[in-house]
C-alpha cells in the first residue's frame, strides 16, 4: 500500500483516519477488523469504537473520550474477582465517553492507548511480531532489542493489562532515561507503537519489521512442522468435493447450510502435511483472534483417501459429536491430513474470516517454531476470553450485517450468466440474500459481472467462473471451484441457452447440432455433475432439500414454426427434468423447470444482429413484417396480458419453486397466459 499523503492542513483526527486505514488495510498487520488506533488531542482521546474495520473507518467511527476520567479509571480499585472487575471496568469506561448520546463503544484497550505516551496509537497483530510474541523465547528476543521494545506478559485486557503497562513503562524509563519505547510487545497478543507524529509511527514500525525478518532469517528455513507428506491429487479432488458438502450439512444449526470454503495453499499444506502437524495445532490457541474467529481448537481428520462418501460423511460426523461434547462446540477449522483446511462460517465473508485469521495463526506457528517453540495461551485466559462479553459483543456487530431474503444463506450457481436473463436473474438472487456463482463460457464477463456485484455491494457475495455446459470436463472442473469456494452450492439455475431459427427444409446440421447439445445435452451434463456435491449435502443432513431448474422456454410446451431445432431441444428439457425428479428425489435433490414466454427485452430476442426478432424477420416467420418492430408487435398481440416476460416474473416462479418442498418434475409456465397447461 502506497503511505498516504498527509497535509498540513489535515487536523489529528484526519490524520488518525489516514493512518488507521494505512495499516488496517495491510493484512500482516491487521485481519478481521482487529486492532485499534488513537489520538490524544489535549486533556481528550479519539479511539476507535467496536464495530468498525481499520480499513475503512470513517472520522465519525472514533469514541470522544475524556482523559482525567481514564486517569481516575487507571488510579482506581477495582473487584478482584475476575467478572466483576470486567463489569466495572467496562462501566467506567462507557462513563468516560465525551458524547454518551452517540451510542458508540470504545475500544476495550481505550486507557492502554491513553497511557502510551505519544500522540498517536497503532494498536495491531502483526504477524511477524506474533512470532516472536507466541514464542517460548519471546521475552529473550526482546531482550536482545534492549531499550527498544517493552515486554508486556499475558495479562487480562482492559484494566488489568492497562496498569501492567503503566508499571513497564516507568521501569523502562528508569532505565534508558527515555519516555516511549519504540514498540511494545504484548504476549500471544500483538504490537502497540506509539508516537508524535505518523513518521515516526512508520520509522518505529519499519525499523521492527527489519529487525524481526533479521532474526527470522538466522533461525534458518528448515520445515516449521517436520518432513511433509501429501496426497495424491486425484484423491485430494475426490476428498474436497465430498468434505466440503458433508461439512456443510453437519455444521448447519439451522435451515441454511453452512459456508465451507477450502485452502491447501502452501503454509496450510506445511501444517496439515507435517509430522508434528497435528499436536502443534491442537494443543491450544495462540491469540485471543484465534479464539474469537476459529474457536480455541481445530478438528483434526485423518480420513481414508479411498473412502466412499457414506462412510467419509459417517466420520466426520462422529468427530464432530466427539469435538463438540470435548471441547463444547462446533468446530471452525477442519485441519485433513496431507489435504488441507476447511474453514467454516454462516456466510462467505465468515468463511473467508476464518480462513484468512487461521492461515495467520499457521504462519504464527510456523515463526514460533523456528524462532524457538511455540507459547500458547493460559488456559485460564483461554476460558475467560470464550465468554469474554466484549468478544460476544464483537459477534453480534459482525453478524448483524449478514444479508437477509427470500434467497437468504443459499449458494446458487447459474449458468450462462454474463450477461441478460442469467445475469438479471444472479443479481436478484444476490438482492434476495443469496451468494451466486455466475458462470458462462464468457469468462472474462462472468468474473466482470460478479467483481462488479461485488464493488457495489463492498462485500464478496459474487464469483465468476468460465463454463461450457456442454462439455463435461468444464462442468465438473466449475463445479470443483464452487466447492473449493463454498463447500457446495443449493440452487442451480440451468439457464444457458442457444438458438438458431429456421425451417426444417433449410436448417443446417450443425445450427440443429449446435442447438441440441447446449440446450439438450448441457442441462444432461450440469445435472450430471452437480448432483452429486446434492447428494452428499443431503447424506450429511437428511432433512435438507436442494434444487435443480431448468429456465426452460413456452417453447417446451408447444411446437414453434420454423423453430423446430429450438423447440426440440426445450421439449426434451422436460422430459429430462421429468426423469431426473424421479431419479434425484431420493437424494434430496428436486428438478424442475421453469418455461418463460418472450422475453423479449432480452439479448435473446432483442439483439439486432443475432436475435430472434432479426431471425424470424429473415426466415419470415412472420407474415407481412417489414421491420424488428414489427415482429416484436406481433409477439406481443399473442399474449393475453399483452407484453412480454420479465426477469420478474421468472424470479418469482424461482422463489415459489425452492420453497415449495413439495413439488418436483414439474414445467411451470411464465408466459402471461399464452400456454396454458391442461
Amino acid at each position: 500500500m502506497q503511505w498516504p499523503d498527509f497535509s498540513a492542513s489535515d487536523n489529528p483526527l484526519e490524520v488518525l483516519v489516514k493512518l488507521s486505514r494505512f495499516y488496517g488495510s495491510d493484512p500482516d498487520f491487521v485481519l478481521a477488523g482487529g486492532g485499534n488506533t488513537s489520538v490524544k488531542v489535549g486533556d481528550r482521546l479519539f479511539v476507535k469504537g467496536s464495530g468498525h474495520a481499520l480499513a475503512t473507518i470513517p472520522p465519525e467511527g472514533f469514541v470522544e473520550m475524556d482523559r482525567k476520567q481514564l486517569e481516575a479509571l487507571l488510579n482506581s480499585t477495582l473487584s478482584e474477582e475476575r467478572m466483576q472487575r470486567e463489569a466495572e471496568f467496562k462501566a467506567a469506561t462507557m462513563a468516560a465517553r465525551i458524547c454518551p448520546e452517540k451510542n458508540q463503544r470504545p475500544s476495550v484497550e481505550a486507557l492502554l492507548h491513553h497511557l502510551m505516551p505519544g500522540q498517536y496509537v497503532v494498536h495491531t497483530h502483526s504477524t511477524l511480531v506474533n512470532m516472536v510474541t507466541c514464542s517460548v523465547q519471546g521475552p529473550e528476543l526482546a531482550r536482545q532489542l534492549a531499550g527498544d521494545v517493552v515486554w508486556i506478559p499475558e495479562v487480562d485486557p482492559g484494566y488489568i493489562l492497562s496498569r501492567t503497562l503503566r508499571q513497564a513503562l516507568q521501569d523502562y524509563r528508569k532505565a534508558t532515561g527515555r519516555e516511549c519505547p519504540r514498540a511494545v510487545f504484548m504476549q500471544n497478543h500483538g504490537l502497540v507503537i506509539s508516537g508524535n507524529s505518523p513518521e515516526e509511527i512508520r520509522n518505529h514500525t519499519d525499523w521492527l519489521v527489519q529487525t524481526l525478518h533479521k532474526q527470522l532469517a538466522a533461525a534458518g528455513n528448515a520445515p516449521a512442522f517436520g518432513p511433509v507428506t501429501k496426497c495424491d491429487p486425484g484423491a485430494a479432488r475426490n476428498l474436497v468435493q465430498v468434505i466440503g458438502p458433508a461439512l456443510r450439512g453437519l455444521l448447519a444449526t439451522g435451515e441454511s447450510l453452512k459456508i465451507v470454503t477450502f485452502s491447501d495453499a502452501t503454509e496450510v499444506l506445511d501444517l496439515v502435511g507435517g509430522a508434528d502437524g497435528k499436536s502443534i495445532a491442537c494443543t491450544g490457541p495462540l491469540t485471543p483472534d484465534q479464539i474469537v474467529y476459529c474457536k480455541s481448537f481445530p478438528l483434526w481428520i485423518e480420513p481414508a483417501p479411498d473412502a466412499a462418501a457414506a462412510t467419509l460423511v459417517e466420520q466426520l460426523r462422529g468427530a464432530i459429536e466427539e469435538h463438540t461434547k470435548k471441547t463444547g462446540s462446533a468446530p471452525h477449522v477442519i485441519l485433513v491430513k496431507g489435504l488441507g483446511l476447511f474453514a467454516a462460517g454462516d456466510d462467505f465473508a465468515a468463511a473467508e474470516t476464518v480462513r484468512l485469521v487461521y492461515t495467520d495463526v499457521i504462519k504464527v506457528m510456523a515463526g514460533a517454531r523456528r524462532l524457538g517453540s511455540v507459547r500458547y495461551m493460559d488456559d485460564g485466559m483461554r476460558r475467560f476470553i470464550e465468554d469474554w462479553e466484549v468478544e460476544s459483543y464483537r459477534k453480534t456487530i459482525s453478524a448483524a450485517g449478514r444479508a437477509a431474503g427470500r434467497a437468504a444463506g443459499r449458494v446458487a450457481v447459474v449458468t450462462g450468466a454474463a450477461q441478460g436473463f442469467g445475469l438479471e436473474i444472479s443479481q436478484d438472487l444476490i438482492a434476495q440474500g443469496a451468494t451466486v456463482v455466475l458462470t458462462d463460457v464468457n469468462a472474462q464477463g462472468a468474473q466482470a459481472a460478479a467483481a462488479q456485484i461485488n464493488a457495489r455491494l463492498g462485500k464478496p457475495r459474487a464469483i465468476g467462473l468460465p463454463i461450457n455446459v456442454a462439455d463435461g470436463a468444464s462442468v465438473a472442473e466449475a463445479i470443483y471451484q464452487v466447492v473449493r469456494s463454498f463447500g457446495g452450492f443449493d440452487v442451480l439455475i440451468s439457464n444457458a441457452g442457444v438458438l438458431r431459427a429456421g425451417s426444417v427444409k433449410t436448417l443446417s446440421e450443425k445450427d440443429f447440432d449446435f442447438v441440441t447439445t447446449v440446450n439438450y445435452k448441457g442441462f444432461f451434463v450440469c445435472t450430471q455433475k452437480a448432483a452429486p456435491i446434492l447428494a452428499t449435502q443431503h447424506l450429511a443432513r437428511k432433512e435438507y432439500s436442494s434444487d435443480i431448474i431448468q429456465i426452460n422456454s413456452k417453447s417446451g410446451l408447444q411446437g414453434s414454426n420454423r423453430n423446430g431445432a429450438y423447440a426440440g431441444s426445450k421439449f426434451g428439457g422436460i422430459g429430462l427434468a421429468q426423469s431426473f425428479a424421479l431419479e434425484l428425489i431420493e437424494d434430496g435433490i428436486k428438478v424442475n423447470a421453469i418455461c418463460p414466454g418472450n422475453f423479449f427485452d432480452g439479448p435473446l430476442w432483442s439483439d439486432p444482429k443475432d436475435g430472434l426478432f432479426a431471425q424470424y424477420l429473415r426466415s419470415g416467420k412472420v407474415p407481412g413484417a417489414k421491420t424488428l418492430a414489427d415482429v416484436k408487435r406481433f409477439y406481443e398481440a399473442k399474449v393475453p396480458m399483452n407484453r412480454g416476460c420479465t426477469t420478474a416474473d421468472v424470479v418469482k416462479a424461482i422463489y415459489y419453486l425452492v420453497d415449495q418442498k413439495y413439488e418436483t418434475g414439474q414445467a411451470l409456465p411464465v408466459t402471461g397466459g399464452q400456454v396454458m397447461l391442461s
